[in-house]
């Protein structure tokens, strides 16, 4: 018996994504190149130089020092882009005085890190040293500090950490990592499409950092899957290099094989469409947003964490929460239980409203 055709989900409630609608140019490029494979670059020719594209855009809003000349590629999200990145300085990590193969290797990362770490650390068969945060949900220095050694090949900053959108001190964890021999990445999935439009230091040109992940499919508009791997030079990936001996090209650094033509095409017209005044539009607005929501959640008197990039947290009883769901509000919750709302392209000041408005009816 024939099934009626489904429909996606609309975005009219949804306040806990970290994505949103493509752009409607990335939705048509996107459709144009669904059968094509940039993990096979020398058949996919057309794709592959959209990869080039795609990362040059990439490389520009994170301040590479000559993003013609960046190297990273398209990956199907920040998790494949951290595994990566973690793999990578695995790899590299003593390479020029270890001739054993056999190294303790350990990555220092802040307990507010993606757990795209605990993956990797599971894949890879690395350490991860979780270090506490300070009381504004940053990295603590100190407490990094204490936690490198000789054995840490990485240390990870966050740069729009998902529970509290909170930015670390990058440049002093990229000192604590060059006097400890040990290379930066830094997670921007999420923020990296609302940095460049801030006071933060965060990018290549703010700190001596050697990777960083940024995703077009969250703040970019792109379609999913589209995420960023980027790397201050070609040894980074290099280190990724595996031959692939029935393909046309001999090599290949991605941790995937066959990828999504459809990301590739859709972030560069997302970037295409709106680099900068359109994502710097976007931006300004979201923050205004999350600003005025954490007033009005402060002003019914619930405790709000001050947002720093658009994300609102604030302590919203168990109960209130579940009937906000019940009324079809797609919210979630910190790992403390606390309210979690990203404000997002798609969520309108309109939609804010409404939220509240069901809220204080739930009060009464």
């Amino acid at each position: 018996m024939r099934q009626p055709e489904p429909e996606p989900q609309s975005f009219d409630r949804v306040l806990s994504s970290m994505c949103t609608e493509p752009h409607p140019a990335a939705r048509a490029a996107a459709e144009r190149f669904l059968a094509t494979n940039p993990g096979d670059p020398a058949t996919y020719e057309a794709v592959a130089e959209l990869e080039a594209r795609a990362v040059e855009g990439l490389a520009t809003l994170a301040e590479h020092p000559t993003p013609a000349d960046a190297t990273g590629y398209v990956t199907s999200g920040g998790t494949e882009a951290n595994i990566q990145a973690v793999r990578s300085a695995r790899n590299r990590h003593g390479e020029s005085d270890d001739t054993s193969g056999e190294r303790d290797v350990n990555v220092v990362a802040p307990a507010s890190a993606h757990f795209s770490f605990t993956k990797a650390a599971a894949l890879l068969d690395v350490e991860l040293r979780t270090v506490p945060v300070d009381d504004e949900y940053r990295a603590d220095p100190d407490a990094v500090a204490a936690a490198v050694d000789d054995g840490t090949a990485l240390v990870v900053a966050v740069a729009g950490s998902t529970e509290h959108g909170r930015v670390d001190p990058i440049p002093e964890l990229a000192a604590i990592a060059d006097e400890a021999g040990a290379r930066v990445h830094v997670d921007a999935a999420w923020g990296g499409f609302v940095l460049p439009f801030t006071d933060r230091d965060w990018s290549f040109a703010d700190a001596p950092v050697d990777t960083v992940t940024i995703d077009p499919h969250k703040f970019g508009q792109a379609p999913v899957p589209a995420g960023g791997l980027l790397a201050r030079e070609d040894a980074a990936l290099d280190a990724l290099a595996v031959d692939t001996p029935y393909l046309e090209s001999r090599s290949q650094a991605t941790l995937t094989g066959t990828r999504s033509g459809a990301g590739v095409a859709g972030a560069v017209a997302a970037m295409d469409a709106l680099w900068p005044d359109g994502y710097r539009e976007a931006a300004e607005r979201a923050a205004d947003n999350a600003d005025w929501l954490a007033a009005e959640l402060a002003d019914r008197g619930y405790d709000v964490v001050d947002p720093e990039l658009p994300l609102v947290v604030a302590a919203v009883p168990e109960s209130e929460f579940a009937a906000l769901r019940d009324a079809g509000w797609k919210a979630s919750r910190t790992g403390t239980g606390a309210l979690r709302v990203v404000c997002m392209p798609h969520v309108t000041r309109a939609t804010l409203r409404a939220f509240l408005d069901d809220l204080d009816g739930i009060r009464r």
